[in-house]
């Protein structure tokens, strides 16, 4: 399964929780930290709960929970979601963790985890100085499934002020990127926080796609559309794919090195991008 949108929803908002796979995202992250007002942890915590172990609910996408970072709300957290229930198993797919800055908050999250006899992907969230420039270290263990970046928390962090050409971020959302690609982790971009502003989310979408991002956050339904869309290959580009990759059997099989399509000599990074676009259309299906 992809995931080329990935869509939060406030975890203390039951019927937002249960209308979100409506959207159509690839992955719904319940939250119970930022979108969750401090009084009404517990509350929330119950809230997701009770969703999770709901036998009707049963979506066809990813679900994800964003846990709290620190150690007493995160004790808490766990037990609400990974405590056996009376009532029913839970669907719980994968795990956010906040505020990453080192391997420690992964292994630590996994190792909480761990006591319930249980073990689930975790996605670990980008959004300091210190987990941008630990980021190829975060991404190397086995335990991170995935890192996603958060350019709000980061410009925060740095005293950055944030635009609309995004310069101020563009090192660190690079630095995310290439440390998931060189360790096979699949690379989460920032969100758009403007979410009637369609043109700029398309916009934004398409850049993430170019600098090599596999999906985007959304905090808003009408944000995944644009998302998905931009980050499923297009029919000419699948076809290109396929001619290409079609043309490297034949070339394997005659025992070339080197052969063309379209006109053009392929080499190993045209392979290489043919197999992204063949992975990414595979997964697109696969969601729809």
């Amino acid at each position: 399964m992809g995931r080329r949108s990935v869509l939060f929803t406030p975890g203390d908002r039951p019927e937002m929780l249960r209308k979100a796979p409506e959207a159509g995202a690839d992955v719904i992250v319940f939250d119970l930290e930022d979108a969750v007002a401090p009084q009404r942890k517990a509350e929330a915590r119950e809230t997701v709960r009770e969703v999770l172990v709901d036998p009707a609910f049963d979506p066809d996408c990813e679900v994800c929970v964003r846990v709290n970072p620190s150690e007493s709300l995160l004790i808490d957290d766990l037990a609400a979601l990974l405590e056996p229930a009376d009532d029913g198993d839970r669907r719980l797919d994968s795990v956010m963790a906040p505020k990453v800055d080192s391997q420690a908050d992964v292994l630590d999250l996994a190792d909480e985890i761990a006591k319930y006899d249980d073990s689930l992907p975790i996605l670990a969230l980008i959004e300091n100085a210190a987990g941008v420039l630990a980021a190829p270290e975060i991404a190397a263990i086995r335990e991170t499934n995935a890192l996603v970046f958060g350019a709000e928390d980061l410009s925060a962090d740095i005293g950055a002020t944030r635009t609309a050409e995004g310069t101020e971020v563009l090192y660190a959302r690079e630095r995310v990127v290439l440390a998931a690609a060189a360790n096979d982790c699949a690379a989460i971009d920032t969100l758009v926080t403007d979410f009637e502003d369609d043109a700029r989310l398309r916009e934004d979408a398409a850049f993430a796609v170019q600098l090599g991002f596999d999906g985007k956050l959304a905090i808003h339904p009408a944000q995944v559309g644009p998302i998905n869309e931009a980050f499923t290959p297009a029919d000419e580009e699948i076809a290109w794919a396929e001619r290409v990759l079609e043309a490297k059997r034949e070339a394997d099989a005659d025992g070339r090195g080197v052969f063309e399509v379209d006109g053009e000599m392929i080499d190993g990074p045209l392979i290489a991008r043919a197999e992204r676009i063949r992975d990414r259309a595979a997964a697109a299906t696969d969601d729809n």
